[in-house]
């Protein structure tokens, strides 16, 4: 049946020029979309989204929606525009609420998967999936407050279960790490996995003053973004000398050039550690090598991580909110994850930054935040860790340092690491 399409010329611009679009997508839907009730839901989506072009305003508003026994996991809105006698202007999109699925770890999918859910939210949905949202999750956007349920019983029922929404510990992510990646230096999809394993009732039922991430990287590369936007990053790393393959330097520098290589790869160590010797074999400082990858992505053969593998955790980075970006602070800078201790060391001490966040921390502020209003000391002081030279934050502005006492602080120091 043919529908009463709502006229959108500011949007339609949006299709023109050689990137992909968004609204292509939503067109599609309620042009093709063999779905009458997908085919009007779309169509008033254009139209609301046309309105809000117009006049440079929003017009959702937020709510409360869960499923039996959750607090969290849908994000709900609802529509403000009104006819005059009260009614919804476009009153198929009227409910257009996102329900947030845990993804598996690494965000490996088996198409039957995919297919699964994709029926799903066409049974119950829009049809509109996103893939994947900052924190994770698998995000089905667009669905009314009767379909939420019985679309979460089915989904429960093929073994999906939801996600974190709302002043809860939010869905992880994890690269993909050791599954695929030569440069991990940890079981990423494990760590993610015995995190959220242990914290599923803090995501499942909200009672934090506000969000708490977990992401993990294999390496500095940070492909899942976790220094910028995790409240607790934890980060692949090695501690023992960089590997390197000598003769696949030399082929390197032969096939590339010297300039090349001393262009691209000596001169970009931001700690100067490398340096090319006269007959093309590489020379690296490993003392002052601060894992940053560079060298590795570029000399892929030629250069690897070393054996003695671990994790640097970091806490407190996130995108905008009160006081602007923060990157995460180095918490822990090296710590071994190869026992079932180990692990339990990581829980407890995720367990310590949540219990003192909660306690803590004012409504609306992430942990960051909470770190910067009453100090990193406190906050250390607060989850029972000691302070460690490598958790700097910049360089002393001031060359005056007192040296008394230097040398009782330097023996302790060096006893703390021996134990």
């Amino acid at each position: 049946m043919a529908i009463d399409k709502h006229e959108t010329p500011m949007i339609d611009q949006l299709v023109d020029g050689p990137w992909p679009s968004f609204i292509k997508g939503i067109q599609r839907l309620r042009d093709e979309h063999p779905s009458e009730r997908i085919n009007g839901m779309a169509n008033d989506l254009l139209g609301q989204l046309e309105t809000s072009y117009e006049t440079r305003k929003g017009y959702w508003k937020g709510g409360t929606i869960s499923v039996f026994g959750y607090g969290g996991g849908i994000i709900p809105r609802f529509t403000e525009l009104k006819n005059d006698d009260g009614s919804s202007r476009f009153p198929e999109a009227q409910e257009f609420h996102t329900m947030r699925i845990q993804p598996p770890g690494g965000f490996h999918y088996t198409t039957d998967m995919l297919r699964q859910i994709m029926d799903l939210d066409e049974k119950y949905g829009s049809g509109m999936i996103c893939l994947h949202g900052q924190t994770g999750n698998l995000m089905l956007v667009g669905m009314d407050s009767d379909a939420i349920q019985p679309f979460f019983d089915d989904m429960n029922a093929i073994g999906w279960d939801l996600g974190g929404a709302g002043p809860c510990v939010r869905t992880g992510m994890s690269c993909v790490g050791a599954a695929r990646c030569e440069h991990s230096n940890a079981d990423e999809m494990k760590i993610n996995r015995v995190l959220l394993n242990n914290f599923q009732d803090d995501m499942h039922r909200p009672a934090l003053p506000y969000k708490f991430k977990f992401k993990v990287s294999g390496c500095a590369n940070d492909c899942t973004n976790s220094i910028q936007r995790a409240d607790m990053a934890i980060i692949g790393t090695w501690r023992d000398d960089m590997k390197v393959n000598q003769d696949e330097v030399k082929a390197y520098v032969e096939q590339k050039g010297r300039k090349y290589v001393v262009d691209n790869v000596i001169s970009r160590c931001p700690t100067n550690s490398l340096s090319l010797n006269d007959d093309d074999t590489l020379e690296v400082n490993n003392k002052d090598c601060v894992r940053c990858m560079h060298c590795i992505n570029v000399m892929t053969k030629a250069l690897s991580a070393g054996d003695d593998k671990g994790v640097t955790i970091l806490i407190g980075g996130k995108r905008t909110l009160k006081i602007g970006d923060l990157f995460g602070t180095v918490l822990i800078p090296f710590m071994k994850l190869d026992t079932d201790e180990d692990y339990e060391k990581l829980v407890e001490l995720a367990e310590e930054c949540i219990d003192f966040f909660a306690e803590n921390a004012l409504e609306h502020e992430r942990t960051g935040e909470m770190i910067e209003r009453i100090g990193l000391a406190n906050f250390l002081e607060g989850i029972g860790v000691d302070i460690d030279p490598n958790m700097i934050n910049h360089p002393r502005t001031s060359s005056y340092v007192r040296m008394d006492g230097w040398d009782e602080e330097a023996a302790k120091w060096e006893e703390s690491k021996a134990g």
